[in-house]
């Protein structure tokens, strides 16, 4: 393969006029089968080179909108809750100098933290997740991926957060999630109703004027994206997810897409990863700044 410049293609505007500002955030400690994770900032940024900047579907060219890509956090080293504050300043700054912040993981713990940088105000959050990740500890930590719509959940209220693409939870956490009344829809759910359906119910009970969209990559079928921490077969469809991100563009404040695991595919996932957020910056500079 030819050599690439590391950063996102099309991500050349400087920060102070970029509208939308990527940044990696590599860390995965907390993984709980496949670790890898880490390395996907940088994977998904080389395929994000493989597209044009053109879209023929909506006739824009992304050379043409302010995107700016920060690099990655310097978050290695750094344990889940150094890291989670971490993402959590860098994300204030973007949010109030009124950018649109797309985080790239890593780990689905990385969330957190972002959320806790966003404002608060009329804020409701999408997870697209294959797990339901509402522990409230796993493996000694309340700040393991697994516990990743918890956390998010303690931060905005559990009434803010909806998941959808569910088919795994452990029975602990499935009953918390009844406790506590979170609703969320199962991938068979999105089967048989479509997506269209659920994601209108979902915007309705959220009823919130901003959202926040987080991809974890394993909401899709492994037949689609193999190269994933923690894969569940019987997932939902790529044309499901990108139905989500045109229905949720013109409330978009922010996004991420978490959970790449590149050393178990041939880079099919990376590909996935990097069009998704290029559909995501595409659809909400269409609907909000032309």
């Amino acid at each position: 393969m030819r050599e690439f410049p590391n950063y996102f293609a099309d991500a050349d505007e400087d920060f102070n006029s970029a509208k939308f500002v990527l940044f990696g955030v590599p860390f995965d400690k907390t993984s709980s089968f496949r670790f890898g994770a880490k390395d996907a900032p940088r994977e998904i940024r080389i395929a994000s080179w493989n597209f044009e900047s053109f879209h023929l579907e909506t006739g824009t060219n992304l050379s043409k909108i302010p995107i700016h890509d920060y690099g990655d956090l310097e978050v290695q080293d750094k344990t889940s809750e150094e890291m989670m504050d971490e993402v959590k300043r860098f994300v204030n700054k973007v949010s109030d100098e009124n950018k649109i912040p797309i985080a790239m993981g890593g780990e689905h713990s990385i969330t957190t933290g972002v959320i806790r940088g966003l404002k608060k105000e009329n804020l409701g959050v999408i997870f697209l997740d294959a797990h339901l990740d509402f522990r409230n500890s796993y493996e000694g930590t309340p700040h393991n991926h697994a516990c990743s719509l918890r956390r998010v959940a303690d931060v905005i209220g559990v009434s803010n957060v909806i998941s959808i693409g569910v088919r795994s939870a452990d029975e602990g956490e499935y009953r918390d999630a009844e406790k506590m009344n979170l609703k969320f829809f199962t991938a068979r759910e999105v089967w048989k109703g479509g997506i269209d359906k659920v994601i209108e119910t979902a915007l309705k009970e959220l009823n919130q004027e901003r959202i926040y969209l987080s991809i974890d990559i394993d909401v899709i079928d492994p037949a689609f994206a193999p190269g994933v921490s923690t894969p569940e077969p019987f997932g939902i469809e790529p044309l499901d997810v990108v139905y989500v991100i045109k229905r949720v563009a013109p409330r978009l404040v922010g996004m991420d897409v978490v959970e790449v695991c590149p050393k178990y595919d041939n880079g099919i996932t990376a590909l996935l990863a990097a069009k998704l957020i290029r559909i995501g910056i595409d659809e909400v500079w269409r609907n909000n700044y032309i």
